[in-house]
């Protein structure tokens, strides 16, 4: 499992496309990942388009991939202004050596949601969204720390300790016309390890609905 970190070069018109289509972003992304002719390989790679530029002002997106990918297969000249070095997350994070208790400070944009008659419905308050990561918690193995409330009013006591930013509607749009938007938040945090074999699965298959969309790659950093 491979970490890249590339940079987008805002002065090719083909980039601030993509900026502005995550599904085209994707897309593009596809073309490192296969030839042409092929389809992209399904679950091969998650990426995250960051909300801070690099130092020099350009855009920066997180691709995680289970493979290599070549760069030069993407074929759009000054798409790419600089790709950093891999990193093997396998490696670096020590993934064979997972132990519930471990605690990681983490980043996922992800599309808290709920489905009812048969429509996913984005979840817009922030305590569903909260309660939403707090599920996701549970069924891949890692908790959230809890904060004590001084709201009186309040009536659930304690609430999880996570910072919610960049609510935002991600628009695309797919070969055939169809026009895709999807509810998306930035969650960033403190998590603890509690099923190691549920979280290395979630780190490489990430969570969520709207993978294609830039949706649900888990960035962990170990703590101490």
């Amino acid at each position: 499992m491979f970490l890249h970190r590339i940079h987008l070069d805002l002065r090719c018109r083909e980039a601030r496309r993509d900026l502005s289509d995550h599904y085209q972003l994707h897309s593009t992304l596809c073309r490192a990942f296969s030839m042409p002719d092929r389809k992209c390989p399904e679950g091969e790679f998650l990426w995250r388009l960051e909300p801070e530029a690099d130092p020099t002002g350009l855009p920066r997106i997180l691709v995680q991939s289970r493979s290599i990918p070549d760069w030069t297969g993407i074929g759009i000249e000054r798409w790419l202004a600089k790709v950093d070095p891999a990193i093997n997350l396998k490696d670096r994070l020590k993934l064979d050596l997972l132990t519930a208790g471990q605690r990681f400070r983490y980043r996922v944009r992800a599309n808290p949601c709920v489905t009812r008659n048969g429509k996913r419905l984005g979840l817009l308050r922030l305590e569903e969204q909260e309660t939403w990561l707090e599920r996701k918690g549970v069924q891949h193995g890692f908790s959230l720390p809890k904060l004590a409330s001084f709201d009186f009013l309040e009536t659930t006591g304690e609430r999880s300790d996570v910072r919610i930013s960049q609510e935002q509607m991600l628009r695309g749009n797919q070969r055939s016309g169809n026009a895709l938007r999807i509810f998306s938040v930035l969650y960033d945090g403190i998590l603890t390890v509690t099923d190691p074999v549920k979280f290395r699965d979630a780190l490489q298959n990430g969570i969520g609905h709207g993978k294609v969309m830039g949706l649900g790659l888990l960035s962990v950093v170990p703590i101490g």
